[in-house]
């Protein structure tokens, strides 16, 4: 292979430039995708280790070498356990590639239409509501706190599960495609509290705690305001309109949905 440059006794051809090149982008990816949260400094401290193996096989430090090489066995292990949402969020950005969805079939844009009538109207008459639609994953464990529904999407039924004296209202609806799976169900709370200088309720901060961890679209309706707000990949946006809402829906239903991603990520979330 063609020699590019060569450092002392390393010599560098144009694979290994191409290799580097590669390894470096999806570092660089993967810390873009962990900055701002407390595993991006687990990332580089996995980084720093793997560096100081490095050179202390090369540099033959065989002591250091030792110590290092009871961390790097383990750290395969230590990495599924310490990034399991990471990972989770990895694999949705995988399933959310252009190159994917040349290979998936888009679902129908009903359940938009069903669900946007059904907030506006629960909206108007202020009884609260958490619908979580699920994307191009399933979120079975969540679903499981709740009472099961299998039941098809219905206008009516959303608000008849929400009615403040139904047993059901009290918890959030998981939707995937036009089947209604669960009710009552219990989500994990965020931990921002405002969201542009406004304090969240347990209803909002559930619904934008499950869509920081998963991929989903959460319509959050307000008992005390009427207000709708949709959270998704850990963002919120507050006070929709009628129209804006069902672009939103619409939107995140044509998002892939293929059967294997779908068991690949269900399976994580057991």
């Amino acid at each position: 292979m063609f020699e590019i440059f060569k450092i002392g006794f390393l010599t560098v051809n144009f694979t290994d430039l191409i290799d580097i090149i590669i390894v470096s982008f999806i570092i660089y990816e993967l810390y873009r995708l962990l900055k701002g949260t407390i595993a991006a400094q687990i990332f580089i401290g996995l980084c720093i280790i793997l560096i100081l193996s490095f050179i202390s096989q090369v540099a033959n430090f065989r002591a250091l070498s030792a110590l290092l090489k009871l961390v790097t066995d383990i750290w395969v292990i230590a990495f599924l356990i310490l990034f399991q949402p990471e990972i989770r969020r990895l694999l949705v950005f995988v399933a959310q590639n252009p190159i994917f969805r040349i290979f998936v079939k888009h679902e129908s844009n009903e359940a938009a239409e069903i669900i946007t009538e059904a907030s506006f109207e629960l909206a108007q008459q202020q009884h609260g509501a958490l619908i979580i639609l699920c994307k191009t994953t399933g979120i079975r464990s969540f679903a499981e706190t709740g009472e099961q529904i299998n039941a098809r999407l219905s206008k009516d039924l959303l608000r008849t599960i929400f009615f403040p004296r139904s047993p059901l209202h009290d918890g959030a609806v998981v939707i995937s495609g036009n089947l209604i799976e669960a009710a009552r169900c219990t989500l994990p709370l965020s931990a921002n509290t405002f969201v542009n200088g406004e304090a969240l309720g347990m209803r909002h901060r559930a619904g934008l705690g499950i869509s920081e961890l998963t991929d989903v679209i959460s319509i959050i309706v307000s008992e005390e305001t009427g207000g709708i707000s949709i959270a998704e990949n850990g963002h919120m946006i507050r006070e929709l309109s009628r129209d804006a809402l069902k672009k939103k829906l619409t939107r995140a239903i044509k998002s892939p949905n293929t059967k294997g991603l779908r068991r690949i990520m269900d399976a994580l979330y057991r």
